[in-house]
């Protein structure tokens, strides 16, 4: 029996709002799901922007921790501001969770990449993880570790962090075979969970849309860009790796317009991936994008990166979730790693022959590999299908599970 829809009160906690498209269409899927499973459910979401989140998706919201006050250079006075405003900053932070939470039935901590240190240092969002998951315990709040992806951790003061925020849960899953053995490896017990894949793959059908026409009837291939610097997702001083990613990616445009294909260029976060852009069509001139055969319009949105994936025939792409939307699309794809989740992502979906690692492209490799990707793809099609169905009824099956137990 499902609970009372009038009186279930929900917390969803992630980085939404903050201009990565993959992490909006993890919110927008669950938005969908639980007001399915929970017809008029109270939501509120914990998040990085509180503001756009609000407007975008007409829901309550408050922030995962107030912007930081302004920096100072002179360590002196940025010394004794710490000792002035820490403490008491510290406090106002716990008292604003109990405040959001003391009311809710249920927090429900979500992927968008928060259970590793890629960009993540553990006094930022690991930190917030672990208060936000005690104040949940304090206000007898139901806590949910939703297919969630974990790991690599480095730093050893984060994977204390995570683990001990994961062992406050009441519930949990992971989006992949990965995040489960590393917890493992890392001497977590995980015997009493589960893996369920990535919450993206439940977006409602009306959103994607598979069938329509590639652009003036050419085959249009996706080129998904991401700007990656190194392993641990920081920008560095040396650029080398980003430059080596972005010559290659340029060379790699440059075969498919020597054979007519038309490209389109696909972002997976509005602020970051702005530059690759621009970096991009200073080396390839600007022929191509006047006359219409690279199309570079980048997203705003997740509405219209799934417009954009749904053009194309073929998608080559380098962020999670680009990956990820154009399976869940029916497209066949090649991946340009930066991470174990893209690897486990695209061995589960059958396609670890068409991954190469992002700072190892070899460009005559990633041809052949798109090659064999059209060979085939009248047989990986219905396989990339079928696997999508498959996560679906998972998915329909660990929310019907899940939020009936408050």
């Amino acid at each position: 029996m499902k609970a009372d829809p009038i009186r279930l009160k929900i917390a969803l906690f992630g980085i939404f709002g903050a201009g990565n498209l993959g992490n909006d269409c993890t919110l927008q899927a669950l938005l969908h799901n639980i007001r399915r499973c929970v017809p008029n459910a109270k939501l509120t979401c914990v998040c990085s922007d509180p503001s756009e989140t609000a407007l975008r998706y007409k829901i309550s919201t408050c922030s995962i921790r107030e912007k930081p006050l302004p920096a100072i250079k002179n360590k002196m006075l940025r010394l004794l501001r710490r000792i002035a405003l820490g403490i008491p900053m510290e406090l106002y932070r716990w008292f604003t969770a109990i405040a959001a939470l003391r009311s809710m039935d249920m927090l429900v901590m979500t992927g968008t990449g928060m259970l590793g240190d890629f960009g993540i240092l553990p006094f930022d969002l690991h930190y917030d993880i672990l208060r936000w998951s005690i104040v949940a315990k304090i206000c007898r709040c139901k806590l949910l570790f939703l297919s969630v992806g974990v790991g690599p951790i480095c730093d050893p003061l984060s994977r204390h962090l995570v683990k001990a925020a994961l062992k406050l849960a009441d519930y949990r899953s992971y989006r992949d075979g990965f995040s489960r053995k590393y917890l493992q490896r890392i001497n977590f017990d995980t015997k009493d969970d589960t893996v369920c894949p990535d919450l993206a793959f439940s977006l409602p059908r009306a959103l994607p849309r598979p069938n329509l026409p590639s652009e003036g009837g050419n085959t249009v291939i996706g080129v998904g860009l991401m700007a990656y610097y190194n392993k641990r997702g920081s920008p560095s001083i040396d650029e080398t790796v980003y430059l080596d990613y972005l010559k290659k990616i340029a060379r790699f445009v440059g075969w498919l317009r020597e054979r007519n294909y038309k490209v389109r260029l696909i972002i997976g976060d509005f602020k970051y991936d702005q530059q690759v852009r621009k970096d991009l069509r200073l080396l390839l001139g600007e022929g191509d994008y006047e006359n219409g055969t690279i199309i570079d319009e980048p997203a705003s949105s997740a509405d219209e990166v799934l417009t954009q994936l749904a053009t194309t025939d073929f998608v080559v792409a380098s962020r999670f979730h680009n990956v990820l939307l154009a399976l869940a699309l029916g497209k066949p794809v090649v991946a340009l790693s930066y991470h174990e989740k893209v690897e486990s992502l695209m061995t589960m979906a059958g396609l670890q022959a068409f991954c190469q690692d992002i700072e190892r492209i070899d460009v005559d490799k990633l041809i052949d590999q798109f090659t064999s990707l059209v060979e085939n793809a009248e047989n990986l099609k219905p396989q990339i299908a079928r696997r999508t169905q498959d996560y679906r009824k998972a998915l329909d099956q660990q929310y019907d599970r899940v939020f009936v137990i408050v």
